[in-house]
């Protein structure tokens, strides 16, 4: 039911050129951009080469001028060649801009893309996934795919016009050295960058394998190093880390290897070329087919042509780890989500009850059942506790009321299954206080308004005095205006929970479900919230899922037993809280006053 995302090295996009057609199509909105860059850079390159062709053959002729007396035009040529220069230096600089903007909008359209593929399969589809790896996933790996563009697509496209226009200038000068470049350009141009490319696909992948399990390593000790310090496991983290770092440095040791290799073949070619050049036109130059002017200019325009077509084995070479990031990309893009969500809108009813029967939930097809036949009954206006140990499935059971998880059974909203609901519709019916309860790093009216953006002051007062927030935020030197910080940090759980209840409120949902709400909360503030909250809810559905037995009979009406992922009774409160009493609430209480036998 619930997969881990299938391993990118598995995944059906094994081919590259697949890979990249795919890349392109997703930047279909930014092809201008793109276009424009490739263009520039094109423009730059060319200008490069002509610069230094027409140099050689200027300063050639103007030797042979000089040497034999006779009268020349230095001014064409001299004004071409200041022209090459002005377009070398404006279209290097506008094509860095121009690409680098290009690609900041492509991988921003992605991050946005791979973002919107994610909502759906949250939480499900991605419980096999730690929060490290995601981000790893969603900054790291997206991140990468800018070396298709910047380092495949305009290198490959450059080298391509550059080398047709080599050839023909040769062919037009010389038949014979248009057939010898073809060595030279085939050896660096493709043969080593093919070879590059195959041979670098498994240290690129390792690359970004590694990568990933360092930031999962260092995110795990930072958030559980209390724990590896009590059980005295640091070392071994540390030693899990080492030999992460150290796979890491053989692999790119291995890509670099490659790129060196492939730079001096680059080099040879390129030597390869100019004897060419010289082998062919020294006779042509003797038999007076070729001029010296032009000879000069082949030899530049030849080693000039492989400063296009140099970047080519060392970007094929990184290949393996963008083709290997966008594989995990697109693996996880492509995992169907365990929730379907329906197809046509959601029912209109005027009613808001709740049946549940016979529901099964596991979170994964080798999992344990966590909820194995519940049946349960939340009539609108009904007020429900239910409560059990750790385990029973308690929450489970609330986040298949959300339609987070897939499930068996039946569950109805308003006389019609939930499953004919699209979920945000549920959710805007259903309104949920977890356990741990997430707070933006915001100010404070901020994380309420999330739930309604444009509530008003009074009705952010009224909420806070529901919740029994009123004297936390009196004490508060800027009021609602106060930052919270990164989840919460610089509130107490207590207090965090209370928001949390106010958000609740605010959003006036018609079933209120409040998981532990009175964590980390003296007796007498609990007493309170839950005539606050009894007051709040009137006619409107509460389940509140709770250890805590003080203050039931305030908020709910009835007490629902939870073992084994099963509802073994359901009683009213009157009665459950007179069954348990005496001797098995003494033993069962812990010191805190929480029940942990329920």
């Amino acid at each position: 039911m619930n997969a881990r995302p299938p391993d990118p090295r598995d995944a059906p996009f094994a081919d590259s050129g697949q890979v990249l057609r795919r890349l392109l199509g997703l930047a279909r909105g930014h092809r201008g951009w793109m276009a424009a860059g490739a263009a520039l850079a094109l423009l730059s390159t060319l200008s490069g080469i002509g610069l230094l062709a027409v140099s050689g053959h200027f300063i050639t002729s103007m030797a042979l001028a000089g040497a034999s007396g006779a009268a020349i035009n230095y001014y064409t040529p001299a004004a071409l060649i200041r022209l090459l220069a002005i377009l070398r230096t404006g279209g290097r600089y506008a094509e860095r801009l121009i690409t680098h903007e290009a690609t900041l909008r492509v991988l921003a359209r992605l991050r946005i893309w791979l973002f919107g593929r994610l909502v759906p399969l949250a939480p499900a589809g991605l419980g096999g996934l730690r929060s490290a790896e995601l981000f790893s996933r969603l900054r790291a790996d997206v991140d990468a795919l800018e070396h298709a563009y910047l380092g495949v697509l305009i290198p490959l496209l450059v080298a391509l016009v550059v080398t047709g226009i080599v050839l023909a200038t040769a062919l037009l000068y010389l038949p014979v050295l248009a057939l010898w470049l073809l060595l030279p350009i085939g050896l660096g141009g493709v043969l080593l960058p093919r070879w590059a490319m195959k041979k670098g696909a498994a240290p690129g992948a390792t690359v970004v394998e590694c990568a990933e399990t360092l930031r999962t390593l260092a995110a795990d000790g930072l958030r559980g190093r209390a724990e590896l310090a009590l059980y005295g496991t640091e070392s071994a983290h540390a030693e899990r880390i080492a030999a992460a770092t150290i796979r890491l440095q053989q692999a790119r040791r291995q890509t670099n290897r490659l790129e060196a290799i492939s730079g001096a073949g680059v080099a040879l070619a390129a030597q390869l070329a100019v004897v060419g050049v010289l082998v062919f036109g020294l006779p042509a130059l003797h038999t007076a087919t070729l001029a010296p002017p032009d000879l000069t200019m082949l030899v530049l325009l030849a080693m000039a042509a492989f400063d296009a077509i140099a970047p080519l084995p060392e970007a094929w070479a990184q290949l393996g780890a963008t083709m290997a990031s966008a594989r995990r990309v697109f693996a996880l893009a492509d995992t169907p989500p365990p929730v379907i969500e329906p197809q046509a809108p959601s029912p209109v009813v005027h009613d808001d009850g709740l049946s549940i029967r016979r529901l099964r939930l596991s979170y994964g097809a080798l999992e344990p059942w966590v909820l194995d036949g519940v049946d349960l009954d939340l009539p609108q206006g009904h007020r429900l506790a239910v409560v059990g140990p750790s385990g029973a499935g308690k929450s489970s059971l609330v986040g298949a009321l959300l339609r987070l998880y897939p499930y068996q059974g039946s569950i109805t909203l308003g006389g019609t299954p939930l499953d004919t609901w699209q979920g945000d519709d549920v959710r805007a019916r259903i309104a949920v206080v977890d356990q741990q309860p997430y707070l933006f790093d915001a100010s404070l009216r901020n994380n309420l308004c999330i739930a309604r953006p444009d509530a008003t002051d009074e009705q952010l007062k009224k909420v806070i005095v529901q919740a029994q927030l009123d004297g936390y935020v009196a004490s508060l030197p800027q009021g609602l205006d106060t930052w919270v910080g990164e989840n919460g940090v610089r509130v107490s759980g207590g207090e965090a929970r209370r928001i949390a209840i106010a958000r609740a409120l605010l959003a006036d949902a018609p079933i209120l479900v409040l998981d532990e709400p009175t964590e980390g909360l003296d007796a007498g503030t609990a007493a309170q919230l839950y005539q606050a909250l009894a007051a709040a809810m009137a006619g409107r559905s509460v389940l509140l899922i709770t250890h805590r037995l003080g203050g039931l009979s305030t908020l709910v009406d009835e007490v629902a037993t939870m073992r084994h992922g099963r509802i073994i009774e359901c009683v009213p409160t009157a009665v459950y809280l007179g069954v348990f009493s005496g001797a098995e609430r003494a033993s069962a209480a812990s010191p805190a006053g929480q029940v942990t036998g329920i």
